[in-house]
């Protein structure tokens, strides 16, 4: 497998292009997923030195979206995550490594009703390159990750209901043309 070239700089999370999914086991007979949507983001990225890469993630709680409008308004409840209180959770990288050919693995500390916990993201880069629409450069991630429900105050009915979640993530971010022009 060939490295894929990744540019530096300073690229913004494209929310069209960008889903976070949670899913989880209920009562050992489905396995349920919520999609978190309009997710803002930036991430910075180091060619020459990966440990200097950092990424920034908010998901509005509002965009929450289980395709069943009354269990996206039992998610948003008091009983899980309490978007009324706490509209939106955060993901802020402390740590960038490679972990082999187009792999990286991110640390970071992800916040949701204001309790942060150190979460590991296994990322896979799926291209980089030139946007062939808007002419600057672009990139895309898979990312990875398992969670506890109960580390984040929104552990209601564990553990009939899973403690652990899997988060899938996938991202498109571009440059913006004023910084492409400075390079």
């Amino acid at each position: 497998m060939a490295a894929i070239a990744v540019a530096s700089g300073t690229y913004k999370l494209d929310p069209t292009h960008t889903d976070v999914l949670a899913q989880w086991n209920h009562m050992s007979f489905s396995n349920p997923t919520a999609h978190f949507g309009t997710v803002d983001g930036t991430l910075v990225y180091n060619a020459d030195d990966v440990s200097q890469s950092s990424v920034e993630v908010t998901l509005p709680l509002s965009g929450l979206n289980s395709f069943t409008a009354k269990f996206d308004e039992h998610l948003r409840s008091a009983d899980f995550f309490d978007a009324a209180t706490f509209p939106v959770a955060t993901f802020k990288s402390t740590k960038v490594e490679a972990a082999g050919t187009n792999k990286l693995t991110v640390t970071g500390d992800l916040t949701i009703k204001d309790q942060t916990k150190p979460v590991v993201l296994d990322v896979t880069v799926n291209g980089a390159g030139e946007h062939p629409m808007m002419k600057v450069p672009a990139v895309g991630f898979d990312a990875t990750t398992t969670i506890k429900r109960t580390d984040f105050g929104v552990g209601a009915y564990a553990p009939n209901v899973s403690d652990e979640v899997k988060l899938r993530i996938t991202t498109e971010a571009t440059q913006a043309p004023a910084e492409t022009a400075a390079e």
